[in-house]
């Protein structure tokens, strides 16, 4: 901030600058979109071990503000993690380029010739919590789209978002695009939260990442369109016909491969007939692996069970913790997951293509999965290299926003001379 400067005068002044920015990357070549982020590629590259020093020293202040073990799994960077942000940089630099792309094209008995063209967005504004990579995705993704983009980190990854974003605008400058284009709010004040909320002239969309809070928080203040996810609350059905080894491996890997990411399995549902066969195979293993079973009925029987409460459903613990109960076939646990789950994604294990049919056609989640792990509900699993967010409602985008999600689109329309009766 420039001295005497408050927030209000800050984020006018960013939102302005922004928007500028806007203009001249609604119309940037892909080539120089591409230049820019193989140069922050390199940046990173670079600066490694400024990256790690940066965040070494929001660990320490995660520390002190008593963050979870899961919040300080979600704000550590190692060398290998730093690794996965260049990996993600140079991927959304060779994805094709969205912006001019024809979705569709007709002729019209006027003579009229009519396209449908994607189009940039204009400014985003995404606010944060923790996870220092999001600066890099989502600095990327908006530029790979022609938008010009706001960034907000959570106040934890301050000094490690903004050596990242440094790294974006050194990419920028070499490319010779506006350094304003990616601009992170250099203040962590949270004041700066809700006028991003409130600036209608500048900004088009926000995309909030993060807890409940903040998402809740978002939705219930923005004057701004938000794309959002309240919650992963993501279920695993095991069905009758689930292989019992895969079953394991799967619900294994949605649960403990990382616990504080929205992928993360958080209930399991056990068909009683695999249960009738299998027994408490797959709890075994979940409570061998160290995860807290909150199990209701037969299941709270189990050894190492604890036994569920009523709010342990549709709780979303990011942690070593998750609910489980035994369902009565495919309709139960699809009315299960429609009273507790959050549509972002959900999965079944199943060998029965009619039972798996039924659970993609009666449930609405932005992703749906059949013998795969919840853990793959991540834009780089998608092929998007990257995404700025998983999006849980119905309008304009849905699952995982990358660069094309984050786009718009516009009509143009070319006749010769032609006149409307």
């Amino acid at each position: 901030m420039k001295d005497g400067e408050d927030v209000h005068s800050l984020m006018e002044r960013i939102g302005h600058a922004a928007k500028a920015a806007a203009a001249e990357l609604a119309f940037a070549s892909a080539e120089r979109k591409h230049a820019a982020l193989i140069g922050a590629a390199e940046a990173v590259q670079r600066n490694m071990a400024a990256i790690l020093e940066a965040n070494a020293k929001d660990m320490a202040y995660g520390a002190e503000k008593g963050l979870s073990p899961a919040m300080m799994d979600r704000l550590k960077l190692d060398e290998d993690r730093v690794r996965g942000i260049i990996d993600s940089l140079r991927a959304i630099a060779e994805q094709r380029d969205p912006v001019g792309e024809v979705l569709t094209e007709w002729d019209m008995p006027s003579g009229l010739h009519i396209s449908r063209v994607r189009t940039p967005l204009g400014v985003i504004g995404v606010i944060y919590e923790s996870r220092p990579n999001v600066t890099a995705d989502a600095g990327a993704l908006c530029l790979k789209s022609g938008n010009a983009v706001i960034l907000r980190g959570g106040s934890e990854s301050f000094h490690s978002s903004s050596m990242i974003h440094q790294c974006l605008v050194e990419g920028l400058v070499s490319a010779g695009l506006p350094e304003a284009a990616i601009q992170l709010v250099p203040t962590r004040d949270r004041a700066a939260v809700s006028e991003m909320l409130t600036m209608t002239s500048y900004i088009d969309v926000i995309v909030p990442r993060g807890g409940k809070g903040l998402v809740g928080l978002v939705q219930r203040e923005a004057r701004v369109p938000v794309f959002a996810h309240l919650e992963g609350i993501c279920h695993i059905y095991v069905g009758a016909d689930a292989n019992p080894a895969m079953a394991v491996e799967i619900v294994l890997n949605a649960k403990t491969r990382r616990t504080g990411i929205c992928g993360s399995m958080e209930c399991l549902l056990v068909d009683r007939a695999f249960y009738a066969a299998h027994g408490s195979l797959v709890i075994d293993a979940l409570v061998q692996a160290g995860v807290e079973v909150r199990g209701a009925g037969d299941l709270a029987a189990i050894e190492g069970v604890i036994e569920a409460q009523p709010d342990d459903f549709g709780h979303e613990f990011l942690d070593m913790i998750c609910a489980a109960k035994v369902v009565d076939g495919v309709d139960d646990a699809i009315a299960h997951i429609r009273t507790y789950g959050s549509n972002h994604t959900d999965a079944i294990v199943t060998a029965d293509d009619a039972v798996a049919s039924r659970f993609f056609e009666r449930l609405d989640s932005a992703i749906l999965m059949r013998n795969a792990s919840t853990q793959f509900a991540d834009g780089g699993e998608f092929g998007m290299g990257a995404e700025i967010g998983i999006a849980t409602g119905k309008m304009h985008a849905r699952g995982p926003v990358g660069a094309e999600q984050l786009t718009s689109f516009k009509y143009l329309v070319v006749g010769n001379g032609s006149l409307r009766d």
